[in-house]
């Protein structure tokens, strides 16, 4: 049996076991710690397809345990659980959000807490809004960590989260665990949007100090070079959405465009020793970063701009070389490039 199947199996059985230990008719104290071990270590990665894959075996578990209509005495209705955050009914989310006490038992869980910030329904919204605030407090900072990346990643589709909300995910990154966490996150990485987690928490302060180790020992080499285009150019920048633009009014004719903003940094790195280790990064990414900047740089870099532009002109890159010859003419005072 593949190794997904056995999960979903281990998934299905302990769903099951809960939806049984739920019945009224049950001598056995409802349950939910098999279901929270088995979904411990589930990928977000996979996060919509195991909300729905969870919504669908709890209802299918649920619905063989209360179908004993003729029990008019008895209630058919289950009894809420965090399960509920998966839920088709709105009620029940809402109503699963407000049993939260303080924290959320696993990083799946929490996870689901934090989309129904983007919920259709206003008033879960809201539950959700009113439950963030301690849930991020108190829950594990692995697991906050890994959560929070994970959610900017995606936020830029989510239509429905408002700014307050997005600026409390944010802030919780002032607490030094979490951050922590999220930077060791991001450098051990290998795979996944990692560039694009960094410039959303760019937006603030909390790993500026960090910046100059990401780009020195993050794993993925696009993160080292947008750790580096940052550092160098003394700010970060982020996609903040799009705008209509008009191209001709006559013809009814525009374009959206995007919107990006950015933010100075608040550290400040010495220039000539960061590109110096940029241009000796292993990967042409970084190295063509160190180039663009050269080009801009040329005149604050003193006799260094020769030997820079050198490097880079005989690198094997072609993109990195390109931009190396483009430096050497123009430190020669060639105009017609």
């Amino acid at each position: 049996m593949a190794e997904f199947e056995k999960l979903e199996l281990e998934i299905s059985v302990a769903l099951k076991e809960f939806a049984d230990s739920t019945k009224k008719s049950s001598k056995v104290a409802a349950d939910i710690s098999p279901v929270l071990d088995v979904t411990s270590e589930l990928p977000l990665a996979n996060l919509e397809y195991w909300e729905r894959f969870i919504r669908d075996q709890y209802d299918n578990a649920l619905a063989s345990g209360y179908s004993h209509r003729w029990k008019f005495w008895q209630s058919n209705t289950p009894r809420i659980s965090l399960l509920d955050l998966c839920s088709w009914d709105g009620y029940r989310r809402e109503k699963a959000l407000k049993t939260i006490n303080t924290k959320v038992p696993n990083k799946l869980f929490l996870a689901f807490v934090l989309r129904r910030l983007n919920d259709w329904v206003p008033q879960v919204r809201l539950a959700a809004q009113d439950v963030l605030d301690k849930v991020l407090v108190n829950t594990e900072p692995s697991y906050v960590a890994d959560v929070i990346c994970f959610t900017l990643s995606h936020w830029s589709s989510w239509q429905r989260i408002d700014e307050p909300n997005r600026k409390a995910l944010l802030d919780t990154l002032a607490n030094k665990d979490i951050a922590k966490h999220v930077k060791l996150k991001l450098i051990n990485s290998a795979a996944g949007p990692l560039a694009s987690i960094l410039s959303e928490v760019g937006r603030t302060d909390a790993l500026d100090d960090s910046l100059e180790e990401i780009a020195a020992s993050a794993i993925q080499p696009s993160l080292r070079a947008k750790a580096y285009r940052s550092l160098l150019e003394g700010k970060v920048s982020w996609f903040e959405g799009r705008e209509w633009e008009w191209t001709d009014r006559r013809y009814n004719e525009g374009r959206m465009k995007p919107i990006v903003a950015e933010r100075a940094l608040s550290t400040k790195i010495p220039l000539l020793p960061t590109m110096l280790l940029a241009s000796n990064d292993r990967s042409s990414l970084v190295r063509r970063v160190a180039a663009e900047i050269l080009i801009k740089e040329l005149d604050n870099l003193g006799s260094a701009s020769s030997v820079l532009a050198s490097k880079y002109a005989a690198d094997r890159a072609a993109a990195v070389a390109e931009r190396g010859k483009f430096a050497l003419k123009k430190l020669a005072g060639d105009t017609l490039f």
